[in-house]
């Protein structure tokens, strides 16, 4: 089963290029079959992450919660398992 991990942070207003660098330079313990960056006005960063993995396995490794002082609000994270691809 392909599960995909979501991580969304919205960066204190002039502070998205910082928050994106910071999400880049972040390594996870275990290689995802595939990740990817995302950036979208109001300077948010959204990482999403592919696991060949259980939906509900607890080990699967997340992105850290950035420094408390390039975010505006807690992270979002959401999981999702693959259904359909093209």
């Amino acid at each position: 089963m392909t599960v995909a991990l979501m991580w969304e942070a919205r960066a204190v207003p002039g502070r998205g290029a910082e928050l994106l660098a910071w999400a880049g330079q972040q390594v996870l313990p275990a290689p995802p079959l595939r990740r990817e960056t995302f950036r979208a006005p109001q300077d948010r960063v959204l990482v999403i992450t592919w696991w060949d993995a259980p939906y509900d396995d607890p080990d699967l490794p997340e992105l850290a919660t950035p420094p408390e002082e390039l975010v505006s609000r807690p992270v979002h994270r959401w999981r999702f398992e693959s259904v359909a691809a093209d």
